[in-house]
């Protein structure tokens, strides 16, 4: 028996242009390496990313699993029914369909919701016995997985030349806040579950390479310090394997400063923090007051005295969120002089209370999924227009990757030793300034001419 798995990119018009997208911004679809871990060892599992190559639909296979991210939906049913057409059923899991299970059982034979251990196997058994008509339509877990008991996921099938990064896993899920823009509490629960560290340490004795990309390890945690007495007992028995690693956490991790200690001793080099936003307001109302606005400064310096790159995140269109924002935020980073910056447009996904709060209130503008992407405007924000919005954003982007704001930010890797890779970081930053090339014209577009009333920072 032969199984496809199939991470779909946004739609179909951009096959080409995700395929031909620098390999730094592509990740291996850990969900699908997840599923092929639990698949019975007798099946033959191949797996297409479709952000690095395109999908052969005539392939020979009994069946066809597609992952679902909100904004890859419509082209996840567009491959759905190509494969059906065929002859071949298809089963679709991923947040999407877990929280929208009868939408996508309009395209797809079954419908995996939450997390593939545990249900999974239920799947393959039903169809290896009876095949098509012996799928249920739904595949949910009881109960979550014990991380304790499930395997690793299987690096084997993936085109490792395709990534620079291709050492990906999760060594803890859940999260105990529960924003409302994020679906991720929903999804995996508040309470963190966890790996056992022995097992970690083993699994990774045995697939640490030599060089940087064999030694690289990237932690897909939405918080790999959540748990700050699983994470020191982790970082404590990770010291001696000399990898390097990044992961995810909370920027209040910089609160217990021997926590980051210990994660720059074993390896840690750069994180993904949400600070979402610098208004105290704006994060409040989406139910993040755990973020204190008023410690973000003395974070980045802490995290940087350890040697720790950031990589920040940042939303705009928060209902406290004036046209300010922008400037504002630029210019915070720039203080900060942190390491680089990612901006998002706040989405309403399906399942969050977000969602719920925009549509009781008549504020969506826009159902089509593939715009749910974090980049594209879908909702009436209340202090701007939805134009002023989207271009505020990429005056953000416009502006943090400018030449002198990537010197400028640049000149802060002196603290933590973190000089040494003043190369990589500059050349990171040029891959995302490149990116931002077409920003330039949704900042011209007409509505906002006057570059949202906003005077010129002195400091670009």
């Amino acid at each position: 028996m032969k199984i496809e798995l199939i991470a779909p990119t946004w739609t179909g018009k951009t096959v080409v242009k995700r395929a031909r997208r620098e390999k730094i911004f592509k990740i291996p679809p850990l969900g699908l390496l997840n599923v092929a871990a639990v698949t019975p060892p007798e099946v033959k599992i191949s797996l297409t990313d479709e952000n690095i190559e395109p999908i052969d639909f005539n392939k020979k296979v009994d069946l066809v699993g597609i992952t679902t991210m909100t904004s890859a939906a419509p082209r996840a049913y567009e491959i759905a029914r190509e494969f059906r057409k065929r002859g071949i059923p298809v089963v679709l899991g991923g947040p999407h369909v877990s929280v929208l299970p009868q939408e996508g059982l309009r395209y797809a034979d079954a419908v995996v919701i939450g997390e593939a251990e545990g249900v999974w196997e239920r799947l393959m058994d039903d169809f290896i016995k009876g095949g098509r008509e012996n799928l249920k339509k739904i595949y949910k877990n009881e109960k979550l997985p014990d991380l304790s008991k499930i395997p690793f996921p299987r690096w084997d099938i993936l085109k490792k030349d395709k990534y620079i990064v291709d050492k990906v896993l999760h060594l803890t899920r859940g999260c105990p806040y529960n924003c409302s823009f994020c679906s991720v509490t929903q999804l995996f629960g508040r309470r963190i579950r966890s790996r056992p560290v022995e097992k970690v340490v083993d699994f990774i004795k045995a697939h640490k390479g030599k060089g940087l990309k064999g030694r690289l390890f990237v932690f897909l945690d939405d918080n790999i310090m959540g748990n700050k007495k699983y994470a020191k007992q982790l970082f404590k028995a990770l010291i001696p394997l000399k990898i390097i690693w990044m992961s995810q956490a909370s920027v209040n991790a910089a609160y217990d400063e021997e926590l980051l200690k210990l994660a720059s001793e074993s390896g840690c080099k750069a994180l993904f923090i949400g600070f979402e936003s610098i208004s105290k307001g704006a994060l409040k109302e989406v139910g993040k007051s755990q973020n204190r606005v008023d410690f973000y400064k003395e974070a980045i310096k802490r995290f940087h005295k350890y040697g720790i790159f950031l990589h920040g995140a940042f939303i705009f269109g928060m209902d406290d969120h004036g046209e300010d924002i922008f400037k504002r935020t630029v210019d915070f980073i720039l203080k900060t002089k942190l390491d680089s910056a990612q901006f998002s447009i706040l989405t309403p996904l399906p399942g969050t209370r977000f969602h719920q709060e925009v549509e009781a209130e008549g504020r969506i503008i826009d159902r089509d999924w593939s715009n749910y992407d974090c980049g594209h405007v879908v909702f009436k924000p209340k202090k701007m227009s939805p134009a002023q919005l989207d271009a505020g954003m990429a005056w953000a982007y416009v502006k943090t990757f400018s030449l002198p704001s990537i010197f400028k930010r640049l000149s802060g890797v002196f603290s933590g030793g973190r000089w040494k890779y003043t190369l990589l970081l500059f050349a990171f930053n040029l891959y995302y300034r490149k990116t931002c090339s077409k920003m330039k014209e949704r900042i011209l577009r007409p509505m906002v001419q006057d570059e949202m009333r906003m005077q010129e920072s002195p400091l670009f």
